[in-house]
């Protein structure tokens, strides 16, 4: 696996492309695909992830999938690279970002909606984005994720002002744009900034006292699999993993609240409507145990479900998209629920930004969600009819 993802992640788009063209004509045993399973959220290096939009697409067809979804942070660069690459491997491809929006001066003003890190404002998904407006969408971003990148550097400011004092620091400049693709067109996340934290601890105290570091410096918890995992010096996903420790524990210590790289949720659904793109809610629910391991038990939007969804259609919104691995049966017969009874459209996708993540939703296979794999054919259709 590790040849392959270094294959097809090195170089230049067309570069990229013309690997898994190579790979995929020399392969004696082409992966079975099942109609069982689809992922319309698979995050790229275009915002923070091990693989590119191309190698998004082989790992997505290894899996089995027939279909395959990119979901970035306020950019939509990949796009035209995961559209190729599906068309070399076969998979049929469906292209979107997601960004957070602010709902000041809606009922869902003040509380905690699905953003872990500031209330008021909600995470939302553009899907299935016509391909003539891919362009659009990117140069429309360009202006907040510049503001984000300022509030980047205040986070940067905050880390250090922590960390200084264990004699490591990390530098915007040259620690985390390095090992983000801002400079083509993608965008800085606070992954980004705890990944470069992560990579001066390793380099600092190694495997042996990264634990040790951990709990007693830092003074996060860890549970015995956490424990069991940073103390592994053969882990390939150590950072991964300590990624995800800090993604839930620390970045409470060091957020800057997100403001004017925030479009209103009424901009974001004009620019829907302009566009042809799906607007969705992503529906995250109240945390119990996380399944990625970084997000810690929290309240979210599963007590006002009615406020929200009377928000959502009053803003024209009338999709939502949500990942069946992260709720409970409860949680997800209720908003399916909600949805039928709405006329609202649902969109089903596996939030993929670390190797562990399989690409696969075992639950997709239970009848509950077999409506999900549908919605992604008629999404899929929908954005080729309106590229057309």
């Amino acid at each position: 696996m590790n040849e392959i993802l270094d294959l097809l992640n090195k170089g230049k788009a067309e570069n990229r492309l013309k690997a898994l063209a190579d790979i995929i004509v020399k392969e004696k045993n082409p992966p079975e695909r099942s109609d069982l399973f689809a992922n319309n959220h698979i995050h790229t290096f275009y915002s923070f992830s091990p693989y590119s939009p191309t190698a998004a697409v082989y790992f997505a067809r290894a899996a089995s999938l027939k279909t395959a979804g990119i979901m970035d942070h306020d950019s939509i660069a990949g796009a035209r690279e995961f559209i190729k690459a599906g068309e070399i491997a076969d998979v049929a491809t469906t292209v979107g970002l997601e960004c957070r929006v602010s709902v000041a001066g809606t009922p869902l003003e003040g509380r905690r909606i699905n953003n872990p890190d500031q209330k008021s404002v909600a995470y939302m998904a553009l899907h299935g984005v016509p391909h003539g407006q891919i362009e659009k969408l990117q140069l429309h971003f360009a202006p907040l994720r510049e503001r984000r990148n300022a509030r980047n550097r205040k986070m940067t400011e905050n880390i250090n002002s922590i960390i200084r004092s264990f004699g490591i620091s990390i530098d915007f400049d040259k620690d985390v744009l390095p090992i983000s693709k801002y400079n083509e067109g993608g965008s800085v996340t606070e992954r980004h900034l705890i990944a470069a934290v992560c990579k001066k601890i390793l380099s600092s105290f190694g495997t042996e006292q990264t634990v040790d570091f951990i709990e007693n410096e830092m003074k996060i918890p860890l549970s015995e699999k956490q424990r069991s995992r940073l103390s592994d010096s053969g882990n390939p996903y150590i950072e991964y993993d300590l990624l995800g420790v800090l993604k839930a524990q620390f970045v409470e210590r060091i957020y800057v609240p997100a403001t004017d790289e925030c479009m209103h949720i009424s901009e974001l659904s004009a620019l829907a409507k302009e566009t042809g793109a799906l607007l969705c809610y992503a529906y995250l629910g109240d945390v119990g145990d996380s399944v990625t391991g970084d997000k810690k038990n929290q309240k979210f939007e599963d007590d006002y479900l009615d406020i929200l969804f009377d928000t959502l259609q009053e803003q024209g919104i009338d999709a939502l998209t949500y990942m069946p691995s992260r709720n409970t049966k409860e949680q997800l017969l209720r908003i399916q629920k909600m949805c039928r009874e709405r006329g609202i459209t649902e969109i089903s996708g596996e939030d993929i930004n670390s190797p562990r993540q399989s690409f696969i939703c075992g639950q997709l296979t239970q009848p509950q969600f077999r409506h999900l794999i549908d919605a992604t054919w008629s999404l899929i259709e929908r954005e080729r009819r309106l590229s057309e």
